[in-house]
């Protein structure tokens, strides 16, 4: 079945959720070797390590049990496929690659990942370092390719933002974390819960409004944002309440922090970041295609 008729199947029926008893259950510490902690995430820990089976060197996440628990509890009855099985099936250059997924012996679950040798878009952009120059429209446009393959698979990623991207020492982009995606379907579009990383969600998240897939584009347009200036568009916010507030006040001209930006590239970010989902780009493709017209920053 290919990924078209899979989505389509999902759509009609819904996913076929893995019973716990059905996946692998593993012994992380006899199954590899964690050479070094690479990162760590609001639900999981991330490592670098050596699988004892494949000998392959491999990027390990193992999500936290509870916080999992409470997270997947809010699509009880909406027959949301676990992130493990969401990874395994987007097969995409611009897309880490998963090759597993299963449970620990702690009942924890876990995905074995490619091992990504670059940066974290984040790095990058806080220590304006020399890959950006002359490369921020082609990471920005590859970026856009990610998004635009998962949106045009039946997704939606929630949670783009420069730490959830990283970029290759031949400067390939991937996305890395599908831990927040949900299905692009009604259900799991309603009003509810403010899911995301904070300084990157859309207004109509903050304010508990619909929402569809120009959720991502808000977030992939502040990430924009942040590439060509190094901060964004608001001043960073440590709560809920004081995001409410900066939202309630339009985003820093591109200009204040970074004024030899070229018009176009002001206009563009603008657009990238308004507030009413109706004026800022409105998919992928619009995005990449306003994208093409900048000067090669």
């Amino acid at each position: 079945m290919g990924l078209l008729d899979t989505v389509k199947s999902w759509f009609q029926k819904g996913p076929k959720q893995p019973a716990a008893a059905k996946l692998p259950i593993v012994h992380i510490e006899k199954r590899f070797e964690l050479i070094s902690r690479t990162g760590q995430g609001s639900m999981s820990k991330v490592w670098k390590a050596r699988d004892n089976d494949s000998g392959q060197t491999v990027c390990l996440k193992i999500l936290d049990k509870e916080k999992t628990e409470k997270f997947e509890a809010r699509f009880v009855g909406l027959k949301k496929p676990p992130e493990g099985e969401i990874c395994q099936l987007l097969r995409h250059k611009n897309l880490v690659k998963t090759y597993e997924f299963g449970i620990t012996t702690k009942k924890e679950y876990f995905l074995v990942m490619e091992l990504v040798d670059g940066y974290g878009l984040n790095y990058l952009i806080e220590t304006k370092d020399k890959l950006l120059k002359g490369n921020r429209v082609k990471f920005l446009t590859q970026l856009a390719d990610g998004i635009e393959y998962i949106h045009k698979s039946g997704f939606l990623h929630r949670d783009i933002c420069p730490r959830n991207i990283m970029v290759t020492k031949e400067g390939l982009v991937k996305i890395i974390d599908m831990g927040l995606a949900v299905p692009y379907k009604p259900d799991f579009c309603k009003p509810g819960n403010r899911t995301g990383t904070t300084n990157y969600l859309a207004p109509e998240l903050i304010s508990r409004k619909q929402t569809d897939l120009r959720v991502d584009m808000f977030s992939l347009g502040v990430t924009a944002y942040e590439v060509f200036t190094g901060q964004t568009p608001w001043p960073k916010a440590e709560s809920m309440q004081m995001l409410m507030n900066h939202m309630n006040q339009p985003g820093r001209d591109p200009h204040e922090l970074a004024p030899s930006l070229d018009d176009a590239t002001r206009d563009f970010l603008l657009k990238a970041i308004e507030k009413e989902p109706g004026r800022r780009f409105q998919n992928a493709a619009e995005f990449r295609s306003a994208l093409a017209k900048l000067p090669k920053n």
